[in-house]
């Protein structure tokens, strides 16, 4: 997973996507530009850091509706794994999808007004802060190039709060707007897997909108309320495209939770997996169990006992001039550090493990034994198998 951890928040970890940093960056810059022509009394280092301050406040902002997502889903006995900040603000890392139209609808709205809350927060305190109402419509501009740094703050933070809640209530899947339509069609349908096609294909035709409206911008044409511009265009197609991906994903995930729905681990996983020494080398290992199979991993046992799995690319890892000196106990990943599933475990919640640890296989364990090994190919397979047309 890329990016790192940030800590832990009501005990779900925080995490920080490598692609946060560029758009943070980007608004530090536009804002302390921003800055500086609107009040050219301050310092360069001043409308720097007010910029900083800014950006970081609002990524608080964005981390406070994600968190309101969370809390919710938690109270709602949905597990909440994560919280990553990226590209594109925030995402909550919920583990698997809401009970009930109702819960989904409980656990998506309070983001979006936890935000439009904010704003109205934000605005009230500038508001107190700069006076009387008529001292801003008489002079708008000479007022605000006259604000101090915590008010310029307040004034800027309020706006861009309500902006990002009701941006969120457009629907298109999977944005909360989206996402409240799926609720709906779901309390109406009573089929999760038809809402989530139907909101999914309203994200996709607003996505496709989106995109066409930015590169008509990208060509000078200018659109009401959007302007026009190639850098403002071409980020708004950006957004519609990562829209419609994601509206796509997000519909082939719940067709495939929706097959796997029922279906334990026992009976996708492979029975008596060929497991290898702990104590042999490398080489002995590529000579006498990698080349006889296609498998990508394989179990390791010591004394009888289930100690690790080592797969071919920890084999490839190690130079070809250390095979023979080289143990497979020496790289394998040790079983206390691997994560297992029951062969009684639904098998959906079994990928949800495999894809949050981006791991190819688990072992099967039932009262401290190995009885099988999950692959994910195998997953696939069964998934493509009961998939028929309606899948991609």
């Amino acid at each position: 997973m890329g990016g790192f951890k940030l800590g832990r928040v009501f005990g779900i970890t925080i995490r920080i996507d490598w692609s946060w940093l560029f758009i943070f960056l980007l608004i530090v810059w536009d804002l302390a530009t921003m800055f500086a022509q609107v009040h050219p009394a301050w310092t360069t280092w001043l409308s720097w850091l007010i910029g900083v301050v800014a950006a970081l406040l609002f990524f608080g902002s964005v981390l406070a509706h994600e968190l309101a997502h969370s809390l919710v889903a938690r109270a709602q006995g949905v597990p909440v794994r994560s919280i990553t900040l990226f590209l594109f603000g925030g995402v909550s890392n919920i583990q698997r999808e809401p009970p009930s139209p109702l819960d989904e609808f409980l656990i998506t709205i309070v983001g979006p007004l936890t935000s439009i809350v904010f704003g109205f927060v934000f605005i009230w305190l500038s508001g107190v802060a700069i006076g009387p109402l008529d001292a801003i419509v008489a002079s708008p501009f000479t007022l605000v190039g006259r604000l101090d740094p915590v008010t310029t703050l307040l004034l800027w933070l309020g706006p861009i709060n309500i902006l990002v809640g009701l941006f969120n209530l457009i629907p298109g899947f999977p944005l909360d707007g989206g996402r409240i339509l799926r609720s709906i069609l779901w309390a109406i349908t009573h089929d999760l897997r038809r809402a989530t096609h139907g909101a999914s294909l309203v994200g996709q035709g607003i996505a496709w909108l989106m995109i066409g409206i930015g590169v008509a911008m990208i060509f000078g044409v200018r659109v009401p309320f959007f302007g026009t511009g190639f850098i403002s265009g071409l980020w708004l197609a950006f957004i519609g495209w990562f829209l419609n991906s994601a509206a796509a994903q997000s519909y082939q995930q719940v067709v495939v939770e929706d097959i796997l729905a029922g279906v334990p681990v026992s009976q996708l996983m492979r029975m008596n997996p060929l497991a290898v020494p702990a104590a042999i080398s490398i080489g002995d290992l590529v000579q006498n169990y990698m080349m006889g199979t296609d498998d990508q991993s394989f179990p390791v046992m010591s004394g009888g006992q289930f100690v690790g799995i080592i797969t071919v690319d920890d084999v490839r890892k190690v130079p070809h001039q250390q095979w023979a000196a080289t143990t497979v106990e020496q790289i394998m990943t040790p079983a206390d550090k691997m994560a297992e599933v029951t062969p009684d475990e639904n098998a959906a919640e079994a990928l949800r493990e495999l894809t949050q640890r981006e791991a190819a296989q688990l072992p099967v364990v039932r009262n401290g034994q190995m009885i099988g090994m999950l692959r994910r190919r195998d997953i696939v397979r069964w998934v493509q198998l009961h998939s028929g047309p309606s899948l991609g």
